[in-house]
């Protein structure tokens, strides 16, 4: 087992060296991700000047690496050979900054990215997607259109490195031509490099076409809304290989987390990428638990005190989510060993408090440890979600057969729960809401103060004069968000209240911090996944204007037009630290929120539960979803004209419940409108 080191995450990949692209937060970018699990693509957009205006960065979603290790990025020229230039004699003409327009659209219900760019009476228009589902292909859609009164001779030159491709031809006077490029992953061994060439045309495969017909589609007559989704839906998979790898945080770790990736599966099954969400459950039961029962993070199998315990509940958790989507109890079954291993594993006698029943280590939720002053103690979200996991564990057994397992992981989640909320000594309740940490001797950890020669950089908030608190953490919304209390009750009220301290603490603009900036090992600034922890909580309950100030926010942040957020927004001091990279998770949150929270619809076994809530503002919302074999077709709206509230389900009236309608699951297609009280 590797020890947890500060210079785990250290790098020496330094913006400042080699081309301008090799920067991940260039000013006024956008990264547009595709790809189908065999290619991964970044169509870039900046409009600063300070970066290729409209480049092309290809990936081997098998190999992790940084910006700058791209297939198609060159050391000396970055990715400007992979730019369109239109020659229409005497004059070339090429994307400048902030003259492109882009957006996400669809070829035949596959994703893809639209760009219009041109100038002197030409006009040029190129679309990216990926036409099937089984290779390493991209294309390049090149539409020319002479918008002059006169024909103009044309020639199309586009590259990748230093290797260039043209195309000439004459266009008349308001005539267009389609030509197609297209790219290709060839593997080499264990490497992988990248060509380029003209194809005729390049149509949507059937089962690439049949594949995203599948997925969710939703819509809520919320631009903001509406383009989350999109964005979240045609993304997620896109930063996902064929074999279930992923990123944390894409060009920015080159590492793993059993967490973060079964978070994505579950936003995957939510929004009907079953098969990929199947792949990378698998592959983490497979290879991330180990037969012991601990769970892999940042690639690393860690000792003992230095585990992120949530990880075993998060997996369980994720795993009954998939199945209660699917119907799919044969994924559970075939890795059960590692499923039973991953759910004793936290109630090993070395973890468990023996006068609380809770578990304690050396590691907080955000991997700081004993070097950053972590003692040793009781974490709030490791006790949540090894309790949510271990009854997550409990149903899957039980539908299994294994009683035994059922009536031993149920009793020992009931017990975590009980202890977080009702032990006075030792439990997770203050009188001020979720507190994140007590120590073994059952007092509130409050400050962390790191061991000198830590080997932190200076000048992060960490090691600067003062008190380095540790409460409050948008961790202490999970058991708002998920219900583990009432989330509209004294305890979530008081909770809530102490996470506003996150906001705007020591910038402007918006955002949550993760956690109290004192305490931060890393730059002081917003971070847009675990802002969606706090949105979640505050749709539960009831708190709609502040679910609403989140998602503004995240919509006037760099990366909003493409919807592909970095993890967090603020300078860094790089190198050491890796650049900042763009995490999938915040795409999971994003349709969870969607799914779960306001459409509400919730799978269980043998019973649906719809528990849908428009957020203020909106007044209806459509969603045709895939629910196990079938689909299921739901819209919400508010009354109007005095009618009754309630829910036609297959043409059934049922009288309006306000904790929602739980009913069978459908063995067909099913429709649903629910018509909620204004």
């Amino acid at each position: 087992m590797a020890c947890m080191e500060v210079q785990e995450h250290f790098y020496q990949d330094d913006p400042r060296s080699g081309h301008r692209d090799a920067k991940t937060t260039l000013p006024g970018v956008n990264y547009f991700f595709i790809g189908n699990g065999y290619i991964q693509a970044a169509v870039q957009v900046c409009t600063s000047g300070e970066g290729t205006p409209l480049g092309l960065l290809i990936m081997d979603p098998e190999r992790l690496g940084p910006k700058r290790g791209g297939l198609s990025f060159d050391p000396a020229a970055g990715l400007e050979a992979t730019m369109t230039r239109v020659r229409a004699a005497p004059k070339e003409i090429a994307p400048r900054p902030g003259r492109v327009r882009v957006s996400w659209t669809e070829q035949k219900s596959v994703p893809a990215v639209d760009i219009l760019w041109g100038e002197n009476e030409i006009e040029v228009r190129e679309r990216f997607f990926c036409p099937d589902r089984r290779s390493g292909r991209l294309v390049r859609k090149i539409k020319v259109r002479n918008l002059g009164g006169r024909p103009a001779p044309i020639n199309i030159t586009t590259g990748l490195k230093d290797g260039l491709i043209s195309r000439a031809f004459r266009l008349p006077a308001g005539g267009s031509r389609e030509v197609f490029v297209e790219y290709k992953i060839i593997r080499k061994g264990a490497a992988a490099d990248v060509s380029l060439g003209w194809v005729v045309k390049a149509s949507i495969s059937y089962e690439a076409a049949s594949y995203w017909k599948r997925t969710a589609s939703c819509r809520f007559q919320s631009d903001i809304l509406d383009h989350f989704f999109r964005a979240s839906k045609y993304q997620l998979p896109a930063a996902v290989s064929a074999q279930g790898r992923m990123d944390g945080s894409i060009w920015q770790y080159n590492r793993e987390w059993a967490r973060d990736q079964a978070l994505v599966a579950t936003g995957l099954t939510l929004s009907g990428h079953f098969e990929p969400a199947r792949t990378i459950l698998g592959r983490l039961f497979s290879r991330f638990v180990t037969d012991e029962g601990d769970a892999i993070d940042s690639s690393e199998r860690r000792p003992y005190e230095e585990c992120e315990l949530d990880q075993n509940g998060v997996l369980l958790w994720a795993l009954e989510t998939y199945v209660n989507w699917t119907g799919d109890l044969d994924l559970a079954r075939t890795h059960w060993p590692k499923v039973k291993a991953a759910a004793r594993f936290p109630l090993k006698d070395i973890y468990v408090h023996k006068p609380s029943g809770l578990l304690h280590n050396k590691r907080e939720f955000w991997e700081r440890h004993s070097v950053h002053g972590v003692e040793d103690g009781m974490e709030l979200a490791y006790q949540f979600w090894v309790s949510c996991g271990l009854a997550s564990g409990a149903r899957l057994a039980r539908r299994l057969g294994k009683n035994r397992e059922a009536a031993d992981w149920g009793e020992a989640s009931q017990k975590i729960r009980k202890a977080i909320l009702f032990d006075k000594k030792f439990g997770m309740v203050e009188r001020s809401g979720f507190i994140k940490r007590r120590t073994v001797s059952g007092k509130v950890q409050e400050d962390l103060n790191p061991q000198p020669g830590s080997g932190l950089p200076a000048g992060v908030p960490l090691f600067e004069k003062g008190r380095h608190l540790l409460n409050p953490d948008t961790s202490a919304a999970f058991p708002i968000m998920l219900e583990f209390i009432d989330p509209k009750g004294d305890l979530a009220a008081k909770t809530l209240r102490g996470l506003e301290k996150l906001w705007n603490q020591g910038w402007s603009g918006g955002g949550y911090g993760r956690y109290h900036v004192s305490s931060e090992p890393d730059s002081p600034g917003p971070w847009p996944f675990p802002s969606l922890f706090v949105a979640r909580a505050y749709f539960e309950a009831g708190r709609d204007a502040r679910v609403w100030r989140v998602l503004r926010w995240m919509n006037t942040m760099p990366g909003a037009e493409a919807g592909s957020w970095f993890e967090f927004y603020g300078s860094r001091p790089v190198p050491p630290y890796p650049q900042v990279g763009i995490i999938p998770w915040t795409w999971s949150e994003i349709l969870t929120l969607l799914v779960h929270h306001v459409l509400g619809v919730r799978p269980g076994w043998r019973t649906l539960l719809l528990k849908p809530r428009l957020l203020s503002g909106l007044n209806q919302a459509e969603a045709s979803l895939r629910l196990r074999q079938n689909r299921l077709d739901i819209a919400v709206r508010r009354e109007e004209g005095g009618e009754k509230p309630g829910m036609i389900w297959n043409g059934k009236f049922l009288p309006f419940r306000d904790g929602g309608w739980r009913i069978r699951i459908p063995e067909k297609n099913a429709q649903a409108t629910i018509i909620q009280p204004r």
